[in-house]
């Protein structure tokens, strides 16, 4: 009885818009939400991809980009990982990282890395609180669902470490008293390619932790002439994208890939495409183990936005050079030379054998 009354009330608030309710859903009091996030039960990965096309579609309402960019980075925060964006200035990476926190329902902070920004300005301190009598943690712009690190290069090694237990663990630590972050939690950081003077380079534990680096590039002629027939159509410099979930729903969306099945034939092919990095004699670091582990979860949320139960090795193949390139630290030999990491993924793939495997 519950549970069809829950199913009658939902349908009346909703206005029958199922998952992407989220304006409705906003209206509802936090205990029902809870409450019919628990009797709904799990999402199957059908109705996940469907999910994922509407956000992309809204996203894509206001970054003109690749889609399967836009995929990647949405598998990205189906993995539980993050996403480093590298690019040229102007390409729409912020305005990427703003309309996927939108699409998701999700609130929303950016930190500017510059080469003063302390630790304690992206974690939050304690201050005396002149009422209490006493000290109170004020928390910094890392506690929101969705956090922009823009120009993340540009601050010194140590605040760039300041976020490495927030995406590793979910909290933050201030003067022995641990802080959780909201869940979701997802990082969009942003470096420039250009433009060195000035910056730092992300040590490779920090690289390590995104689970994808990814870049956006010029659009085409026709994707600039649509920028401009969007900006004509519209009073407002920056373009607004209306929420397809909420997060409630990102927390479901996010167990998804949990159900997807790997046949070993498959886990075989990607542990060897990891292996093959570490054997190729321009490769200093090769994958790690941790890469491994981030590759295999990559697969899984590429094959829920690709609507299956099963990951096929062109999701492998596919997710392959955004998950492994930022992984590979070239020999000094291989630097002088201007070897490009991403020419090492490509030869992995090209000589790595792929598996026959057929769903059941």
């Amino acid at each position: 009885g519950i549970i069809l009354a829950l199913e009658s009330l939902n349908r009346t608030i909703m206005n029958d818009t199922g998952w992407r309710g989220e304006t409705a859903s906003h209206r509802r009091p936090m205990w029902e939400r809870l409450l019919f996030e628990a009797v709904r039960g799990p999402m199957d990965v059908d109705a996940a991809a469907a999910v994922c096309s509407d956000i992309v579609d809204r996203v894509s309402e206001a970054v003109v980009a690749d889609r399967t960019f836009l995929e990647t980075v949405l598998a990205g925060m189906l993995a539980r990982g993050h996403v480093l964006v590298e690019d040229v200035p102007g390409t729409g990476k912020t305005l990427t990282a703003i309309a996927f926190a939108d699409a998701l329902g999700l609130a929303f902070n950016r930190i500017q890395f510059t080469p003063d920004l302390l630790p304690s300005d992206i974690t939050g301190t304690h201050i005396y609180d002149e009422h209490e009598g006493d000290f109170r943690f004020q928390r910094g712009p890392v506690f929101a669902n969705v956090v922009l690190a823009d120009e993340i290069n540009r601050a010194p090694p140590k605040t760039q470490s300041a976020l490495l237990e927030a995406m590793d663990e979910g909290q933050v630590s201030a003067d022995g008293e641990t802080f959780p972050l909201p869940d979701p939690f997802f990082v969009v950081a942003t470096q420039n390619p250009v433009e060195q003077e000035g910056t730092f380079r992300l040590p490779e534990a920090q690289r390590d932790r995104f689970v994808v680096e990814v870049s956006m590039g010029y659009p085409d002629r026709a994707g600039e002439l649509e920028l401009l027939e969007r900006r004509s159509n519209r009073t407002t410099t920056k373009p607004q994208v209306d929420s397809a979930v909420d997060a409630a729903t990102v927390r479901t969306l996010r167990a998804v890939p949990e159900s997807v099945t790997v046949e070993p034939a498959v886990r075989a092919y990607l542990v060897d495409l990891a292996r093959a990095t570490r054997e190729d004699d321009r490769v200093a670091v090769g994958v790690s183990p941790r890469g491994v582990q981030r590759f295999y979860e990559a697969t899984r949320a590429r094959a829920v936005v690709a609507g299956r139960s099963y990951v096929a090795p062109d999701d492998v193949k596919a997710v392959a050079p955004a998950v492994l390139t930022h992984r590979l630290v070239l020999t000094d030999e291989a630097s002088i030379r201007g070897v490009d990491p991403a020419a090492v993924v490509s030869a992995v793939l090209d000589t790595v054998e792929v598996p026959a495997v057929t769903a059941d």
